[in-house]
């Protein structure tokens, strides 16, 4: 449904661990957006030593990283105790504007950067809005947690859409984008 690709991931992971970053660096990606509750941890949680390594794993693949989020800065100071990161906080995803200035920062083209998250409402939407690739990782839940919300069934009813599409890959999005920036 045309309606729904605007909420379409370029990719979908089932954690920011199963993501092949070195394979993303090959592909031309130097940077990565990452939304934080729920997509790198369960929400309000602090990091844990996992993600720091993964950052830490990230950031030896020569790939810069920036977390992107409608959180405050206390939030994020607390999270990113162990970790060197840029970030924004704030962001009022989906708005693009956070985006854009996103790839400001870490001084990388948009068709350089990817963006991951959770929420196809926000991360991946406002990826899609500013023209930045996105990939889509299972939200964070805990075990004994039974209600997941609206948005979430209405999320897996447009991933059942997208999965039954015809859409675009990761591959192929980052070759359009990096077609069209070279011929600007």
């Amino acid at each position: 449904m045309k309606i729904l690709s605007k909420y379409y991931p370029c990719g979908y992971a089932e954690s920011v661990f199963a993501i092949d970053y070195n394979k993303l660096y090959q592909k031309g990606f130097r940077g990565v957006i990452f939304d934080i509750d729920n997509t790198l941890v369960h929400h309000g949680d602090d990091s844990t030593p996992e993600i720091d390594a993964l950052f830490f794993k990230i950031h030896a693949a020569g790939i810069k990283t920036l977390l992107l989020t409608n959180n405050d800065e206390e939030r994020v100071q607390r999270f990113i105790k162990n970790i060197d990161t840029e970030y924004i906080c704030d962001a009022e995803k989906p708005d693009p504007a956070g985006y854009i200035k996103a790839v400001e920062k870490l001084g990388i083209a948009r068709s350089q950067a990817v963006v991951i998250g959770d929420q196809l409402f926000t991360d991946i939407l406002g990826a899609n809005r500013s023209g930045i690739a996105g990939i889509l990782v299972k939200f964070i839940k805990l075990p004994e947690e039974k209600f997941i919300g609206k948005r979430r069934y209405l999320e897996k009813l447009i991933l059942f859409f997208w999965h039954h599409s015809n859409c675009k890959k990761l591959d192929d999005i980052y070759k359009e984008k990096k077609n069209a920036l070279e011929q600007r």
